[in-house]
């Protein structure tokens, strides 16, 4: 006989208005367990046959989350459990998604699955209770989930960022040490090259040649690998013929767009012993220029990221509606998801409305919406995949298709992707934000959100109104 009498069931919040027959009769179908402080209460991928009932104690609960445990919640005597647990009357739940530990001694009994029809004719009443309950811990559990994708996605978009930003302030770093090089090496090449007693005239000439080639670098359509190849071994075979032995030379001027031909009508009149000492001075100084160029390339990536990320974010602005160009906003979303894109090869093509004017909104809820889109297409697409954005505007809407080409949706869920809570993928692997509230979000700027499915081709439609929008309440994400 189990050390239970009705008086304890009493204690239990969700049992404590039943008649006394009916607690007598959960007493004599149950089984009892004392369990220790740490100790197992549940064990993930066991089946989910039991509803336990909490006399004394409580009990954490740990998600599995691929592989980890992850809290989640806490059962005991209170309001919002009532004190049950495990599987509850009309749960589909059929294995234990988690660990359940003891906090402190825990006193528990266990009703099997096989007694709920009973229960429910004696008391239709609790089952309903039991239900509530039931839906209630859903809700605590779907929120706590919410939450966790919300950070691990954070995580993941801001280690991608940071990867972002290392590259090209790694490559300033390598840059500028050998910019510093190349400037302690001028004045030993300037040294030598002033001793050659080479004249202004001829300075002045070299000036003028330079200038005149990095101009063409900006306008002239680059030579293919074998042409610059053929124009380096050229150049080399010249500046050999001219007492320079030394390759860089000759792959520097390559790169720079030099010909025989220009060297020619720039060394005129210019002995052989000055070319010794002018070609490494001229190499020295177009190396340079190109190390500028390349810092500058570097920085210029770190401030449109950081540009992209304070537009995304919203910094600077209030909650309040602005007007903004989507086209910028969704321009922005796909740098900040570079890394993504690179990753599997995704080609971009972006079908861009050349009329494309700023429309009213709230932008960083907006940009919540671009995220998330994308960031599907992303996660659906295949190594090599394409992706494709379009816009278009007329006098009473904007609309934006978010295209993949993908394997698609199955029929069986396209209906009910924008449910709440609803998610194909694991924690971490998407925005956190769900389509649920990508659609509420939609709705808020008083627009429509659709979407088709077939192989090789899902397309989100995001229409959005161009006239003013007169809410100004902000949606809560949580």
């Amino acid at each position: 006989m189990i050390p239970v009498n009705i008086e304890d069931l009493k204690k239990v919040i969700a049992l404590s208005e039943l008649p006394d027959e009916h607690l007598q009769w959960i007493v004599d179908r149950c089984e009892y367990e004392e369990i220790a402080d740490g100790g197992l209460v549940a064990k993930f991928g066991d089946p989910a046959d039991k509803m336990w009932i909490a006399l004394e104690g409580k009990i954490s609960f740990y998600m599995n989350v691929n592989g980890r445990q992850v809290f989640y919640f806490t059962f005991e005597n209170n309001d919002v459990t009532g004190g049950v647990g495990g599987l509850m009357p009309y749960s589909r739940m059929k294995t234990i998604p988690g660990y359940a530990y003891a906090v402190g001694k825990v006193k528990i009994l266990r009703l099997h699955k096989d007694h709920f029809t009973e229960l429910e004719h004696l008391n239709p009443d609790l089952i309903k209770k039991l239900i509530g309950y039931m839906t209630e811990r859903a809700k605590s559990f779907a929120t706590l989930k919410l939450q966790h994708e919300k950070v691990n996605a954070l995580g993941n978009l801001a280690a991608g960022i940071a990867h972002e930003l290392n590259n090209p302030a790694a490559a300033i770093n390598r840059f500028s040490n050998e910019l510093a090089k190349r400037l302690n090496l001028n004045y030993k090449l300037t040294e030598r090259l002033l001793k050659c007693n080479i004249s202004s005239e001829h300075m002045q000439r070299i000036q003028t040649l330079v200038a005149k080639k990095e101009i063409e670098q900006t306008q002239k359509v680059k030579l293919t690998a074998s042409q610059r190849l053929q124009n380096e071994e050229e150049l080399e075979e010249w500046l050999e013929k001219h007492g320079v032995t030394e390759r860089q030379p000759a792959e520097t001027f390559s790169e720079f767009g030099f010909s025989t031909s220009e060297f020619e009508s720039l060394l005129i009149d210019i002995e052989k012993d000055v070319i010794i000492c002018l070609v490494p001075w001229l190499e020295n100084l177009i190396s340079s220029k190109r190390i500028i160029e390349d810092l500058t390339d570097a920085s210029n990536r770190i401030y449109f990221l950081v540009a992209s990320i304070k537009s995304h974010v919203h910094m600077d602005r209030t909650n309040d509606m602005q007007t903004t160009n989507i086209q910028n906003d969704l321009e922005n979303t796909l740098t900040l998801l570079g890394f993504k894109l690179r990753e599997k090869n995704i080609e971009v093509k972006k079908n861009f409305s050349d009329n494309m004017k700023d429309i009213p909104a709230y932008v960083g809820e907006l940009n919540q919406v671009w995220t998330n889109l994308i960031d599907n297409a992303i996660f659906a697409l295949p190594k090599n995949g394409e992706l494709v954005i379009e816009t278009s505007i007329d006098q009473k809407n904007l609309k934006v298709n978010i295209i993949d080409n993908g394997p698609g949706i199955p029929k069986d869920i396209l209906s009910r992707i924008f449910d709440p809570f609803f998610t194909t993928k694991k924690v971490g692997e998407g925005t956190g934000i769900g389509l649920d509230i990508v659609s509420r979000i939609i709705k808020h700027h008083k627009g429509e959100i659709k979407v088709s499915s077939e192989p090789g081709r899902t397309v989100f439609s995001v229409i959005l109104p161009v006239e003013e929008i007169n809410e100004s309440k902000t949606i809560q994400n949580n």
